[in-house]
This record gives C-alpha cells, sequence and structure tokens, in this order.
C-alpha cells in the first residue's frame, strides 16, 4: 500500500516512499544511497509527555516503502503506536567527514497488523527476531545538508506536492 495525498504542500500531506521517490527519482536516490551506506541510523519519537527520544534503529526500503521494524515492546514502537510523527536520521559515517552529506526523513509511521502479507514480505527478506512491531511509513518532508566545493552550505528540502527547493549559504 502506497500513500498517496493531495498536491497542496500542506505540512499535513503525507506520501508513501514511492510518491517520493517518482516526484524527485535522483533526490530519492541520493537519500536511499546515504541510508544504504550504513546499517544502525537514529530514530526521534515523542514520548508521553512530548518530550524527544532519539533510539536506534536499522531501516529498509523495499517494495516502494520505507519500513521500520522494531523489536517488540520497545519503548520506540509503543512511542509510534501513540503518536506516529517520527524523524529519522541518516548515520553520518565515520569521522567528521559526512560524505554525502546530512540527511534526515520526517513523517508519520503506521503500524503494519499480523495479517497483513506485507508484513510476511518483509521477514522474508529481513528475517528480523520475532516478534516484533514493522511500522510503514508515509513522508512529510526529506531534507539532505552538504558542503559543495568547500565553500556553500546546501540545504535541499523536499515536501509532497513541492519541488526539491535548494538553499545555499557561504
Amino acid at each position: 500500500m502506497t500513500v498517496e495525498r493531495g498536491t497542496s504542500g500542506r505540512a499535513d500531506e503525507a506520501v508513501g516512499w514511492a510518491g517520493f521517490v517518482r516526484a524527485e527519482p535522483e533526490f530519492a536516490a541520493v537519500v536511499e544511497g546515504r541510508f544504504g551506506g550504513f546499517v544502525h541510523h537514529v530514530v526521534a519519537t515523542l514520548r508521553k509527555d512530548g518530550s524527544p527520544r532519539t533510539s536506534g534503529l536499522e531501516v529498509r526500503f523495499s517494495g516502494g516503502e520505507l519500513w521500520l521494524g522494531m523489536m517488540s515492546g520497545s519503548l520506540k514502537a509503543l512511542d509510534l503506536r501513540r503518536d506516529p510523527r517520527f524523524s529519522l536520521q541518516a548515520n553520518p559515517g565515520e569521522g567528521t567527514g559526512m560524505g554525502g552529506g546530512d540527511v534526515r526523513i520526517s513523517g508519520r509511521a503506521v503500524e503494519v497488523g499480523d495479517d497483513e502479507a506485507a508484513k510476511a514480505g518483509y521477514v522474508e527478506e529481513a528475517e528480523p527476531p520475532e516478534p516484533f512491531h514493522l511500522f510503514r511509513t508515509e513522508v512529510t518532508e526529506v531534507v539532505r545538508t552538504y558542503v559543495e566545493d568547500d565553500t556553500y552550505l546546501v540545504v535541499q528540502v523536499w515536501k509532497p506536492g513541492e519541488p526539491v527547493r535548494t538553499l545555499k549559504r557561504t
């Protein structure tokens, strides 16, 4: 299932990963490449009191979706069940070079039920320890920040219904 809604660019709009890939294939390839460079990344969720929680996480791009798999009963999974908003930060890599830039994906996570074929496909491909929680993502924003020519700080921002905006600072 791919979520695609409207093209107004409203802050609450979201698309499934495939919708982002169709809208901005080159940018999506860069983002997937950054996440593919390492296994572990960082996800931010919201605790009951509204404060942020950051946790390590493995992600998977498969079947036109961005999947978040988590251990059964993990606090981040419980956070997402209560409030589905998340922000995902790609592992910056070793050292301080940030090869490929800093990449973040924000959106909402929708838990996949045990009866869905998608979960069975994920199990076959990822072989996670069971039981586990599986979330399909709805993307509301993708941001990449990098240094160009040792001169410019470049920020690329994509939101559903809008083209990529590129900002450069010296």
